[in-house]
């Protein structure tokens, strides 16, 4: 754990590196970034991980594989406690990569609904060329996957339904952010109630009427002027966090929301800030940092956040951290 560093209010700690050759190549996982959390039916949590190698860098490709953690007290840092495929994570999904014109899928979000777990996911024809994202589904705790059936076409909104973030808010909706893969665009806002989540023709979209009066059922429109990468929205009591990496401020951002639909009008808070290697002046200043997931058992007082790290000149680093920021919750939502 480092030493923490106060920011602009909140104090901001790593706690730990969670995967790397010594930490997760027991599984298999041995370079690996995303991390995107969920808890499980059984309680347990978990993490999905994206492009995914070992021992060696580029060895056994997989994407997406998991692994479980039955972790509850974050403050000591994840642990992780098993994986699909028992001693070596197998890969979620079944396909060859580079067959049948898919390169990789990508993991977007997780969700538990019920026993039923579901999977956002983005598949590649060449990587950043989407040919669409889809829905898979578990219903034993992750451990096995079937394809839904669910299809949101790559040029849908403009590509602005590909990478997703989504929570079950206790209205009884589940909010869907999206933006285009590889951090292109600002993101669109749309809701879905729970039993119709893979049916892509029964998400509601957010937007504004011919008088400008923002809505549900008008066509979408983007809710923030900024252009979102890999993010994360989840309720966290009676308020909302929403999490992403932003390529125009090289950050990690964050918007404390009363509800999904004050994003447009909600401050941006800067919680990690992106500089070049060996140019770091403290834990909250971080090369090539990208990713940003809010795992469970975090509050606004106390947030756990998944954080990925990519050397991409000489991939000696690719990994995933925890990072605590404590604070969030004195940031009014206004």
């Amino acid at each position: 754990m480092s030493d923490p560093v106060v920011v602009d209010g909140l104090t901001i700690t790593r706690i730990k590196d969670l995967t790397g050759p010594r930490i997760t190549g027991r599984f298999g996982v041995h370079w690996t970034d995303l991390g995107i959390p969920g808890r499980c039916p059984d309680g347990r949590t978990f993490y999905v991980f994206g492009d995914t190698f070992g021992p060696t860098w580029g060895e056994n490709w997989r994407s997406p594989v998991g692994l479980w953690s039955r972790t509850t007290d974050l403050e000591k840092g994840v642990r992780f406690s098993g994986t699909p495929g028992r001693r070596w994570a197998r890969q979620l999904i079944p396909y060859e990569h580079d067959e049948n014109n898919i390169s990789t899928i990508i993991p977007s979000d997780v969700i538990t609904l019920g026993d039923t777990m579901y999977l956002h996911a983005v598949v590649n024809r060449g990587f950043g060329n989407v040919i669409w994202s889809g829905i898979w589904t578990s219903q034993d705790n992750g451990d096995t996957w079937q394809d839904s059936g669910a299809r949101f076409p790559a040029d849908k909104y403009g590509g602005r339904w590909q990478l997703a973030a989504w929570d079950l808010g206790d209205d009884g909706w589940v909010y869907v952010l999206t933006s285009k893969f590889l951090r292109a665009t600002t993101p669109i806002l749309h809701r879905v109630r729970p039993e119709d989540i893979t049916h892509p023709d029964a998400y509601i979209p957010w937007g504004p009427d011919a008088d400008g009066v923002w809505g549900w059922g008008n066509d979408a429109e983007p809710v923030l002027d900024r252009i979102t990468g890999e993010a994360s929205l989840k309720q966290l009591g009676d308020r909302w966090l929403l999490t992403w990496f932003s390529p125009e401020g090289y950050s990690i951002e964050a918007q404390v929301l009363d509800h999904p639909t004050d994003i447009t009008d909600t401050k941006i808070i800067t919680l990690l800030k992106g500089v070049n290697w060996g140019e770091e002046a403290n834990v909250a200043e971080i090369p090539q940092l990208y990713g940003s997931y809010v795992i469970p058992g975090s509050t606004l007082a106390d947030t756990h956040l998944t954080v990925s790290q990519w050397n991409t000149g000489d991939n000696s680093i690719y990994h995933v951290m925890q990072y605590r920021i404590q604070g969030l919750d004195q940031h009014e939502a206004d």
